[in-house]
C-alpha cells in the first residue's frame, strides 16, 4: 500500500490485519525497481504522492512486473484520469472514500484474474511435454507418474520457462521473474538451479532434452528426442555473428528502448526478447 491517507491506511490496515493478510505500508513515493525486491501479488497506490509524472510511474510499474495486480485509489479523480490509468497498466481504479471490504475484495478478484493468466496449467489440468507432466496446482512435475522432488524455487523457473512459449529468455529476465527482483553482478543463482532442474530432468526422463542453453544468452525451454538432428541446442544457433537485431523505441518517458533479437539456426528463428535500459 502506498498511500499517505492517515484515516484511510489505518482503517484498512486493521481489517488486513484481521484478515492476517501480509503487506506493506510506504507513505511517500518510490521507485518502481524498489517494489521488486518484496515480491508482491498486488499493489494498491494513491497516484498524488507521483506529482512529478504519476503516469510514467505507472507505466513503468507495469513493465517491470506484467503479472503485479495494480490498483490505483485516489479521490478527485476524473473520467480521463481513470482511462488512463487502466490504459497505462492499472488492472482497477477506486475512488476515494472507499469502504475497506470493497478494497480488499477488489484486490482479491484483481490477483484472481492474474493468477489465473500467469498460472493457465492450474485452470486447464496438466501440461504434457515430452514424457513431462507438468501441474501447477501442485507446484510439481512427473514422469510416468513419479514426482521429480521440484522445490519451490525449481518449479518457478521450470513454470518460467515454459511460460516463454520457446524462446529465449537471458539469464537476468528469468531472474527477476523467478527471484523477483534485480540479479546483482556475477551472480550465478540462475545457473546453479538450471544444473539442479536439468539433473532431475535428464534423471526421470534420459530420452528427452528440455532445456537448452544458448550460450552467452540464457535458456530456452523446448521438449525434444535426445539426440534429435534438429536438437535447438546447437551453438551454431547463438553465433553472435548469426543474429539479427530490430531495434523499436517504446513510449516509455524514461527513453528505454526495447529491443527483439531474432537468433537463427538451422530451421527456425529463435526470438530473444530484451529490455535494454
Amino acid at each position: 500500500m502506498i498511500d499517505d491517507d492517515r484515516g484511510f491506511a489505518q482503517v484498512l490496515e486493521r481489517r488486513l490485519d484481521g484478515a492476517s493478510w501480509d503487506y506493506w505500508r510506504l507513505d511517500g513515493a518510490v521507485r518502481p525497481a524498489e517494489l521488486m525486491a518484496l515480491k508482491l501479488n498486488a499493489v494498491l497506490v494513491d497516484l498524488s504522492l507521483f506529482e512529478a509524472d504519476p503516469w510514467a510511474f505507472l507505466q513503468c510499474l507495469r513493465e517491470l512486473m506484467p503479472g503485479l495486480a495494480i490498483l490505483v485509489c485516489s479521490q478527485n479523480s476524473t473520467v480521463a484520469q481513470r482511462v488512463r490509468g487502466l490504459r497505462l497498466g492499472a488492472d482497477d481504479w477506486i475512488s476515494k472514500p472507499a469502504h475497506p471490504e470493497e478494497v480488499m475484495a477488489r484486490i482479491e478478484a484483481v490477483v484472481r484474474r492474474r493468477l489465473r493468466i500467469a498460472n493457465p496449467v492450474a485452470d486447464f489440468g496438466p501440461a504434457v511435454f515430452g514424457e513431462l507432466e507438468v501441474r501447477g496446482e501442485q507446484f510439481q512435475a512427473f514422469v510416468d507418474g513419479q514426482g521429480l522432488g521440484l522445490t519451490r524455487r525449481e518449479f518457478e523457473l521450470l513454470q518460467a520457462l515454459i511460460d516463454a512459449d520457446q524462446l529465449v529468455i537471458e539469464r537476468d529476465e528469468l531472474y527477476r521473474r523467478v527471484w523477483g527482483y534485480e540479479m546483482a553482478h556475477g551472480d550465478r543463482s540462475v545457473d546453479v538451479f538450471v544444473r539442479k532442474l536439468r539433473a532431475k530432468l535428464s534423471s526421470a526422463s534420459p530420452d528427452w532434452n528440455y532445456i537448452h542453453t544458448h550460450f552467452g544468452v540464457g535458456y530456452r525451454f523446448a521438449a525434444c528426442p535426445a539426440g534429435a538432428d534438429d536438437d535447438p541446442v546447437a551453438p551454431a544457433a547463438t553465433n553472435p555473428s548469426r543474429v539479427l537485431t530490430s531495434v523499436r523505441k517504446t513510449d516509455r518517458p524514461d527513453g528505454k528502448v526495447a529491443r527483439d533479437r531474432a537468433t537463427w539456426g538451422s530451421s527456425a528463428p529463435i526470438r530473444v526478447r530484451e529490455t535494454h535500459k
